[in-house]
């Protein structure tokens, strides 16, 4: 991982919000519906700290009839652990 692709999920995980819905998605995957029952926010505001977690590909979507189900890109997660672990102090 690169630290342009660090840097933006740093700035994405700097939201509260954004770092409870990864948490939350730690259990496994997750509909906008059962969500929003953590938050105090509004569906559309919730949409948008999904896409800005997107964006910095934290999560994958996938379609399920008419809903959208979200879970973590391990993938990604695991380079940024990565990233993050090499860091060192000396």
């Amino acid at each position: 991982m690169n630290n342009i692709d660090a840097a933006l999920i740093c700035k994405a995980l700097s939201d509260s919000n954004r770092l409870m819905i990864v948490e939350l998605l730690t259990h496994g995957e997750m509909c906008t519906c059962e969500l929003i029952k953590h938050f105090s926010i509004r569906q559309p505001t919730l949409t948008h700290h999904l896409m800005i977690l997107s964006e910095c590909d934290l999560l994958k979507s996938r379609k399920d009839g008419t809903r959208t189900l979200y879970a973590l890109n391990c993938e990604t997660l695991t380079k940024f652990r990565e990233f993050i672990a090499a860091l060192e102090c000396r």
